[in-house]
């Protein structure tokens, strides 16, 4: 009988749900949130994200609710954001995105009118 793995914890969940992020998509720090199984703890995804050192994690595909980049207009990490961002194709209008609806469970996503 093989070992069980531990469940994860709330950040290699949310890492988890960062790194799932196709190329040229991009999602809320809420949206990861729900994503990772922890609804309503967007402020935990910010505090994890800020703190990663993780290469190769595709931070910039992650943003406020309104689809604006969470930097200071025009800093460094404001530039870079946007930067990254367009090398995927994705159209960044003032340092804002449109995101993608949110579908809120499989019965939204089924039933919802279009």
């Amino acid at each position: 009988m093989s070992p069980v793995a531990p469940p994860a914890t709330p950040e290699q969940r949310i890492l988890a749900a960062i790194r799932a992020l196709p190329r040229g998509q991009v999602a809320s720090y809420g949206v990861i949130a729900l994503r990772a199984g922890l609804p309503g703890r967007a402020r935990l995804v910010a505090r994890i994200l800020g703190h990663t050192g993780e290469a190769g994690l595709p931070w910039h595909r992650v943003l406020r609710a309104d689809g604006r980049i969470a930097f200071p207009a025009g800093s460094a990490g404001w530039e870079e954001q946007i930067r990254r961002l367009q090398a995927e194709g994705v159209q960044v209008h003032n340092g804002r995105v449109r995101l993608p609806p949110v579908e809120a469970s499989l019965d939204a996503a089924l039933w919802a009118p279009r």
